[in-house]
């Protein structure tokens, strides 16, 4: 083999080698972007006539080992914020694996009884929404997420109060029972707290019976809730005239009160005639 042959294959080898040895040696380079908020939702728990319990579930994902250590947000409902706050979460998460977390509010979202009374004259929905940043830490690098996702829900409605039903049972010609069931009809799809339905009954606008009832009482969600009253029209509680009265066969009667909830005095005023059944 001549002397050329040789010095090409050894500078050959010698480029082989060096293309090698500078390969493996070279950098690899790896993405370390920030981390980022690859899903969000906002849920309601729970609702009532005047709060709400709000969850916000989300996902974080990131390109570095690091921590979710918490969430500095703001509760808005019809496009006011009404409360704000800090969760702490401290949750872990692995490069390229996503992970998950969630943190509840409950807060009123009424603002006082003109709020209410607004709400239930307008009806339709409201955006119930959770709004802010998280905060992320991997190593010494801390970033902040900006977050915010809403729901819709049915504005809240005051309760309507209603003859449920009424009859008179006539024992005498000078004494009839009246029996007035007062329903409190709930429109809401959530169950509504009461404190008391107060009543005042008269009869041929004699007032007769009044009182109070559904104290510290709850009425199921789409529900009515009935409260029966008793009324005596004798002599002696509607007046001497009572006999020519009752030979009417029907008494004109009107009740009047209020139902008190949180938040809410809803006034009513019913009236009409009792038929007298024959008697017991």
């Amino acid at each position: 083999m001549s002397s050329v042959n040789r010095s090409n294959r050894l500078l050959a080898l010698v480029s082989v080698l060096f293309t090698l040895s500078g390969c493996a040696s070279a950098p690899v380079r790896s993405a370390s972007g920030p981390p980022a908020l690859t899903a969000q939702e906002t849920a309601v728990v729970s609702q009532g006539i005047t709060d709400a319990t709000v969850r916000y579930t989300g996902q974080v994902t990131g390109s570095a080992t690091g921590v979710l250590e918490r969430a500095d947000y703001e509760l808005v409902a019809d496009g006011q914020v009404v409360k704000t706050g800090s969760a702490k979460l401290d949750v872990p998460f692995a490069p390229g694996t996503p992970a998950d977390f969630s943190f509840e509010e409950k807060s009123s979202y009424v603002k006082g009884p003109e709020d209410l009374t607004r709400l239930s004259a307008q009806g339709g929905t409201v955006l119930i929404a959770l709004r802010g940043t998280l905060v992320v830490r991997s190593g010494d690098r801390e970033d902040t997420l900006p977050f915010a996702a809403s729901r819709a829900v049915r504005v809240p409605r005051l309760p309507v109060v209603i003859v449920e039903s009424l009859d008179g049972a006539r024992y005498s010609p000078e004494e009839v029972q009246i029996n007035l069931r007062l329903g409190v009809r709930n429109p809401n799809p959530f169950p509504l707290r009461l404190e008391s339905l107060t009543y005042q009954v008269a009869v041929a606008d004699r007032p007769l019976e009044e009182g109070t009832t559904g104290q510290a009482d709850t009425v199921d969600a789409s529900a009515t809730g009935v409260y029966p009253v008793e009324v005596a029209v004798t002599a002696q509680s509607w007046g001497p005239g009572v006999k020519a009265l009752i030979s009417k066969g029907a008494l004109p009667f009107s009740v009047k009160g209020e139902v008190k909830g949180p938040m809410f005095q809803v006034p009513y005023s019913l009236k009409g005639d009792v038929k007298l059944n024959v008697s017991r």
